[in-house]
């Protein structure tokens, strides 16, 4: 995981409807990057919706949330429909981002050893730097974990 305090790594990359989507876009605002193994499986829709689920919430603390996998945008088109998802899922198809931001390499799924995205989170300050990391997130209540961390750093302010 790259260190807090550190300037995000910038990155373009097409979402889900095939609009290039630059960190850069969103300066001023805190930005929830998270990183997951597949779309439509079953803890990726769970962490999914539960940032659907608390989106308005993200909106009222002026936080953006991006998704990024190595699905093609095709599959992330079909995941966003299905589940609703109102913020953008980005294709990282070579991994390059999720590298970029220690998210991506050697893994064992169900006895193989591939090359994948690792279930991993970075919260970006206003400031384009790394305010939170989160390594291996649980996605049962991370969208709640986040709302109670970006509240704590608001308070700190």
């Amino acid at each position: 995981m790259l260190d807090t305090g550190t300037e995000a790594p910038a990155f373009s990359l097409p979402d889900h409807v095939g609009r290039e989507v630059s960190l850069s876009e969103f300066e001023g605002r805190r930005v929830v990057l998270y990183f997951y193994p597949r779309a439509d499986t079953p803890g990726c829709t769970t962490e999914a919706c539960g940032f659907r689920d608390a989106y308005d919430e993200f909106d009222e603390r002026d936080t953006a949330i991006l998704g990024v996998s190595d699905d093609p945008v095709d599959d992330l088109t079909a995941f966003a429909r299905k589940h609703d998802l109102p913020f953008a899922l980005l294709s990282d198809e070579d991994g390059a981002v999720a590298s970029a931001y220690d998210s991506y390499g050697e893994k064992n799924v169900f006895g193989n050893v591939v090359d994948g995205v690792f279930r991993n989170t970075y919260l970006i300050g206003p400031d384009g730097r790394i305010e939170r990391t989160y390594e291996g997130v649980s996605p049962e209540e991370h969208a709640e974990e986040l709302l109670a961390d970006i509240d704590d750093l608001r308070d700190d302010q």
